[in-house]
């Protein structure tokens, strides 16, 4: 036992020498490694420098690779990235991502960002905090919004105003007697010989003119009788070389031209037409000229001409001031030269008073034998997209016209307006007609303009377009405006932005029917690339926040009713 306790205790002594030892020889075995291998690379390194670089030499090495031409021309990377773009499926997802992604108008974000800083500025009126107490939610209605996505198209006109005057000037006779010599001939119609100076032939109109004609029966006794010949008796203002005149005479000649030299400013005048030209001196008849006697019905007139005075007239200042309103078009109304033009304007409609009918809520908290649980409320951004896509189903059904294998077929409307006149029957949604329906039906305004408006109001109809209906040298006086009216605001947004789809815009406004879409056009309509922003308040207006709390509050009595009966 003895010798066991002092084996130990040396053993003990002799243990951490030992270990030392072995220790520092491993230490020793390691440093020469390390040597050997950092002398055995230095010479690899060494040996490197010297030696000129092989391609071959370095590992996974395969060539100069192609992309290393980017470095003398760095634009010709941009260059092929951009022809791989068609075919490219990372770019195509890309830009089908883009494309797709929700856009909004600035005037929408404007108003958002108005109504979070309302909430902002005084978050605790909007947000109660929660005791677990088993209370129900409280909904405060949010901030009214100012934004509003209807927009519609206003017009405007410019160009020139025309007032007629007339203006009269004389006409005069100036008559005139000459003294010329008439020479007179016979001829032979039809002689057989056009070559014979007694041909008639040779004593053509104007100069030589038929005086008389008789036929002439020659016979003889031993050769008969030859055909009838005709014999013309021409009176010629002028000899006729070769032939020999029967009579020589001198008559008088009488010329009359009208002087018209004092309206020829006025002939000459685009802006004027002649109307009309009555005789002023017709007595006496018969007059003297150089010893002749002359007589004429009218001696003398005075022509009239209605000519036309342009000032230059508008009536786009209100427009061109209206906040978001764009210019989109400048038509002319009148045949060239134009003079009237209308300017179409695409404007926001006027801020409309906002319902209350939005809440901002606490969430409910449940509490069910001892136990609490917050209910989380979440939007559904999915629900306004179904709701669009249900009822336009359900339009389509109701809109589908058997008879012609069409949907959504519009119907024809048109209100006139005096181009710069003070009335107009047919502003458009963005200007409210003055009260009173029968003080402008007796203005000039009818019935069924008056319902066009309405109609129009509601968003219930797409501008066409407007034509000149009346005009008064060259300038437009009447036109008149051109709507397609559907039965419904989805039914119209629908053919507006379904017509851009198939690339088939509205005809001209003179000719347009508002006709509908057929099946196969319908089919090819995408709806999920539609804005159909200004309809889903109306869709969603049904849904009201206090009748949810109010089921809700009934679910959970049941529930607690339930576990009430459980325990009993």
């Amino acid at each position: 036992m003895k010798g066991t306790f002092l084996a130990s205790i040396a053993l003990a002594l002799i243990c951490p020498t030992l270990a030392h030892a072995q220790a520092q020889g491993t230490m020793d075995v390691a440093k020469a490694d390390g040597k050997a291998f950092g002398k055995d690379k230095a010479g690899t390194a060494q040996n490197a420098a010297t030696v000129q670089p092989d391609a071959s030499r370095i590992p996974n090495f395969g060539g100069v690779p192609s992309q290393s031409g980017y470095f003398d021309d760095p634009d010709r990377m941009s260059r092929e990235a951009a022809s791989q773009t068609s075919t490219s499926t990372g770019y195509r997802a890309m830009k089908d991502s883009m494309d797709r992604r929700a856009r909004f108008a600035p005037q929408d974000l404007d108003a958002t960002i108005a109504r979070s800083k309302v909430i902002s500025d005084d978050p605790l009126s909007y947000t109660s905090g929660m005791a677990i107490g088993g209370t129900q939610g409280r909904c405060v209605p949010l901030p009214p919004g100012t934004g509003s996505a209807a927009r519609y198209m206003a017009t405007c006109n410019t160009g020139y105003t025309a007032t007629q005057e007339t203006k009269n000037c004389p006409v005069t006779l100036t008559a005139r007697v000459e003294q010329r010599q008439v020479y007179g001939y016979y001829c032979i119609k039809d002689s057989g010989d056009p070559a014979s100076i007694f041909d008639c032939s040779h004593y053509p109109a104007p100069q030589c003119r038929l005086v008389q004609s008789w036929p002439v029966d020659i016979c003889d006794p031993m050769f008969g009788c030859l055909p009838t010949l005709i014999i013309d008796e021409m009176s010629c203002t002028s000899s006729v070389d070769g032939a020999t005149p029967y009579t020589v005479t001198g008559e008088n000649v009488v010329t009359t031209t009208r002087d018209e030299s004092q309206c020829a400013s006025l002939a000459g005048d685009s802006s004027c037409q002649q109307d009309t030209e009555s005789c002023t001196d017709s007595d006496p008849v018969t007059r003297i000229v150089d010893g002749v006697a002359v007589t004429q019905p009218c001696w003398a007139w005075s022509r009239s001409y209605a000519c036309a005075t342009y000032t230059e007239a508008q009536d786009c200042q209100t427009l061109e001031s209206t906040p978001g309103c764009k210019l989109v078009s400048e038509d002319c109304l009148t045949d060239e030269p134009c003079r009237t033009w209308e300017r179409v304007y695409d404007c926001p409609v006027p801020d409309q008073p906002a319902s209350t009918n939005q809440f901002i809520c606490d969430g409910d908290v449940y509490c069910i034998d001892g136990s609490c649980e917050t209910i989380e409320r979440e939007a559904n951004d999915e629900f306004k997209d179904a709701a669009v896509a249900l009822n336009a189903m359900g339009q389509a059904r109701r809109e589908f016209d058997p008879d012609t294998l069409s949907l959504f077929k519009g119907t024809r409307e048109t209100c006139s307006s005096k181009v710069f006149g003070i009335l107009n029957c047919c502003k458009g949604k963005g200007f409210p007609l003055i009260p009173g329906i029968q003080l402008l039906v007796a203005l000039g305004c009818s019935r069924e303009e008056m319902l066009l408006h309405e109609r129009d109001v509601q968003g219930l109809c797409a501008y066409v377009g407007t034509y000149c209906s009346s005009s008064f040298l060259g300038v437009c006086l009447t036109k008149k405006k051109v709507y397609c009216c559907f039965e419904s605001k989805l039914s119209r947004i629908l053919q507006e932005q379904g017509r851009q789809q198939l690339g088939r815009p509205w005809g001209k406004p003179k000719t347009e029917q508002c006709l509908g879409f057929t099946i196969d056009e319908f089919a090819r309509l995408d709806l999920s690339k539609m804005d159909f922003s200004e309809v889903y308040a109306e869709f969603t207006d049904a849904a009201r926040l206090p009748d949810e709390l109010q089921a809700a509050t009934e679910i959970q009595q049941k529930i607690e009713d339930y576990y009430a009966r459980a325990r009993q």
